[in-house]
């Protein structure tokens, strides 16, 4: 099987190219925010109002643009970043991290939380579930520019990225797809469904995400310019994910000892008088 070869430009108007990439980081926005205005008109004891949805969904669209350059920058191309500072701002010439756009959103999340007074974790609680679906359509992206390819396969389903080499390789960008976009959301929507301990469904996430994005690492060909970092399996993207499973696990502890719960206070109308029906 060979990769299709996508054009990267969706369609232009005039000089200004629409490429698929930025159609699926608005799909993943999209998303994200119809997802949370369902849930907070819907469930009462999450403490969030739909305009608070859309206030939330500006500050994390910052923060994963701005967390998620300079966490590429950093993780993966330091040198560059060294030899020319403004290489952080060439964002023409591609680079995005997930590791750094998740600190991004987590900064988002602190400021948001302080702005409208608020607790980090029920924050952090609400956005957690909302974040797969970006990732599905990021890494679907990915896959129509045939980038961040898979290591060499004998797999049935293995395909060749002719703009790469003619090897058979993993589609690693729908493992990821798969995996990190679609089993993560389904789990945590489920586990989000009911009520939770603050601060448990931020770390199921945590956990979740470091786990999946671990095992697809061994699939997916390591940067050339950085590869292995140790005996042949342990790659930079374990390096960032695997911290995120261990303080995951500490968040879930803590949040399950000491459990506390959303507390939404429901006004009710005062009851009005019965009437007394007439006998007939």
């Amino acid at each position: 099987m060979v990769h299709p070869q996508f054009d990267p430009i969706a369609f232009s108007i005039g000089p200004l190219s629409i490429h698929w990439y930025g159609i699926m980081y608005l799909l993943g926005f999209l998303a994200g925010q119809y997802l949370g205005i369902w849930r907070a008109g819907r469930d009462a004891w999450r403490n969030f109002t739909p305009d608070e949805v859309k206030d939330l969904l500006f500050y994390i669209v910052v923060g994963i643009i701005l967390g998620g350059r300079i966490g590429y920058v950093l993780f993966y191309h330091m040198d560059l970043f060294l030899q020319n500072p403004l290489y952080l701002i060439k964002i023409n010439e591609g680079g995005m991290s997930f590791h750094g756009g998740f600190l991004g959103v987590a900064a988002a999340v602190i400021l948001f939380a302080r702005n409208k007074k608020k607790h980090i974790f029920t924050v952090g609680d609400f956005v957690a579930p909302l974040v797969p679906p970006g990732i599905f359509f990021g890494r679907f992206g990915n896959f129509i520019n045939g980038e961040l390819w898979g290591r060499p396969t004998d797999v049935a389903w293995g395909m060749i990225f002719p703009n790469v080499d003619s090897l058979t390789r993993h589609p690693s960008q729908l493992y990821q797809m798969a995996g990190e976009g679609f089993l993560l959301f389904v789990f945590l929507w489920w586990f989000s469904r009911k009520p939770r301990p603050r601060m448990s469904v931020a770390a199921m996430f945590m956990i979740g995400y470091g786990v999946l994005r671990t095992i697809a690492e061994y699939f997916r060909e390591p940067d050339a310019h950085i590869g292995y970092l140790l005996g042949g399996y342990l790659t930079q993207g374990m390096l960032l994910s695997l911290p995120m499973v261990f303080i995951g696990a500490v968040m879930m502890v803590f949040a399950y000892r000491t459990p506390v719960f959303e507390v939404v206070e429901v006004k009710h109308p005062k009851t009005q008088g019965a009437k007394k029906g007439k006998k007939k």
